[in-house]
């Protein structure tokens, strides 16, 4: 694109507003203006000027501030949305199968909606990772847009200004010295300006005095900050990177342990302690139930070693062994074991007695290891007992076949059949909790429950988050960038002396004019100075009835 050259010689480019040498308007619009746009100091910004390429068009829309607060306003939403349901990791099932029937059986068709949407998970999602992306595109853009372009302006700050530029200030003053030595003006001035802390520089006749040129960085300061914690927020679907899981762990059993590959936690007692208190006939009036003390695993934690086989519970080395409570976690190179939620007195093992209906006699004991049945149990040479099915969760027939709801021990059902010295052939027997079906009719012999053997399960999750450092990093960043936008402001004051020793004034700030009318009280004071006016609608209409003050 063609660059502007100005009347002073300068080349700017194009869709600069304002002269980068001498700050004349150059577009009709800030040459018809009464206050001068300083927003950039009149830099040109890449989306306000191009728009032909494909590449010009997503620059711009991602540049835009609408667009901008638009991805801010549909990431929160979706991000409330996650709070209408409670996510995954706070309900007490590990399977993608039992956490879709999880939402389901509690919440109904929505739940299942919810859950199909990945908003159960939220914000591990693809849908809102990508918004969250989208977000930390534009916010990069409008940084890069914007950023580049104040700080070239900021870096090349020229001291001698155009009168044009410096009579469309909001605050300007012009005239004559009041009662003062007009030779020694911008000295005062200089010496005053210093004492206010600002940074004085001097080009013949005319001075410029800065003060907080950092301040206009502040909120890009905001960007980085905020871009650093959007990317640790991203950074959760690397692999290893973020880590949290749950899991179920019986008394007694060794688990591979998600999200840690290559270690083993091992549940050698789960333990729950009870407060000793005995109720009294009042808390039983009131409910009052007795109060847990202390929930307790005592874990260890096995690592495979270099040459065991990935998977496998083998080749292991105990790395630590803790009891693992409630705020008291297991921790292991960033990996901590929180316990979460337990389950008592889950079935463990049925023993059964096989027996003659018609006499009574037993033929021998079988003992069920839910955990690991077998297709088989001898008793002697003519009598064995054959496991047909097993169904740990019997939840009724469909079609005439057993169905079970989920993997857990909760109500076993098992389909035996039964051979003895009489019965070669077999006999077939439908065994569940209070419940016998003989489907080939009735049997001479029969599955008689003895006893039931328990263990108690913990629920532990597995948490990991290399994220945090960076999350605090951006937060720390993105303060900063606040304090700094917040309490500093920008204030530059144009002084030039004319010819026959009057002054010429102009001042700006980004913000705070009351601050930046205050310091040049104090130096008209002090340079005795022509009185100032400020442009802006309410304080001219002041000036003009006689209102507005030095």
């Amino acid at each position: 694109m063609e660059k502007i050259i100005c009347v002073c010689g300068h080349e700017n480019p194009a869709g600069t507003k304002l002269c980068g040498k001498c700050g004349r308007p150059l577009t009709e619009e800030a040459k018809s203006s009464k206050i001068v746009d300083m927003k950039y100091d009149g830099a040109a910004i890449r989306s306000k000027t191009r728009n032909k390429s494909m590449v010009d068009k997503i620059w711009n829309f991602f540049s835009s501030v609408k667009v901008g607060i638009s991805l801010i306003i549909i990431n929160l939403i979706a991000a409330s949305i996650g709070t209408i349901f409670p996510q995954e990791f706070y309900i007490s099932v590990s399977t993608d199968a039992e956490k879709e029937a999880y939402y389901e059986n509690t919440y109904g068709s929505l739940g299942k909606l919810y859950y199909e949407l990945g908003l159960s998970d939220v914000y591990s999602s693809w849908w809102f990772q990508i918004l969250v992306g989208m977000l930390a595109i534009s916010i990069i853009v409008a940084s890069i847009d914007r950023g580049i372009p104040l700080h070239r302006s900021l870096k090349n700050q020229r001291v001698k200004r155009h009168e044009s530029f410096l009579k469309r200030q909001r605050i300007i003053a012009e005239g004559p010295i009041i009662n003062g030595d007009s030779a020694n003006t911008l000295n005062l001035i200089e010496e005053k300006m210093k004492k206010l802390k600002y940074k004085v520089r001097r080009d013949g006749n005319a001075l410029l005095a800065e003060r907080g040129r950092f301040s206009r960085y502040g909120p890009y300061i905001n960007h980085v900050g905020l871009i650093i914690f959007l990317a640790a927020v991203m950074l959760r679907l690397v692999p290893g990177f973020y880590v949290d899981e749950s899991m179920w762990v019986r008394e007694g059993e060794m688990r591979a342990v998600p999200g840690m590959e290559g270690y083993f936690i091992e549940n050698e007692k789960f333990i729950l302690e009870m407060h000793d208190n005995e109720k009294t006939e009042n808390q039983e009036l009131q409910g009052v139930n007795v109060v847990a003390k202390n929930y307790q695993t005592n874990a260890k934690l096995y690592k495979q070693t270099d040459d065991a086989v990935p998977g496998k519970a083998d080749d292991l080395e105990l790395v630590k062994e803790y009891s693992i409570r409630v705020n008291h976690p297991l921790q292991h190179e960033g990996y901590s074991f929180y316990q979460m939620d337990f389950r008592l007195n889950e079935i463990k093992a049925m023993n059964f007695v096989l027996t003659n209906k018609e006499t009574g006699e037993s033929f021998g004991e079988v003992h069920v290891d839910l955990t690991n049945p077998q297709d088989e149990y001898v008793i002697n040479d003519q009598t064995k007992v054959q496991l047909l099915g097993y169904y740990p969760d019997f939840s009724g027939f469909e079609n005439g076949e057993p169905q079970t709801a989920t993997p857990n021990p909760n109500n076993p059902a098992f389909i035996f059949k039964m051979t003895t010295p009489d019965k070669p052939e077999g006999e077939v027997s439908f065994v569940a909790i209070q419940q016998t079906v003989e489907p080939n009719g009735d049997n001479a012999y029969k599955m008689a429950f003895k006893s039931v053997e328990t263990r108690n399960m913990t629920g532990l999750t597995v948490h990991k988050d290399s994220s945090i450092p960076f999350l605090a990093i951006g937060g720390a960043i993105f303060m900063i960038g606040v304090a700094i936008g917040s309490y500093w402001n920008h204030r530059r004051l144009w002084v030039e002396q004319l010819d026959d020793g009057s002054i010429r004034l102009a001042a700006h700030t980004n913000k705070n004019w009351f601050g930046i009318k205050k310091d040049i009280d104090a130096v008209v004071e002090f340079a005795h100075l022509p009185k100032y006016i400020d442009q802006s609608d309410d304080d001219a209409e002041k000036e003009k009835e006689g209102d507005s003050t030095l």
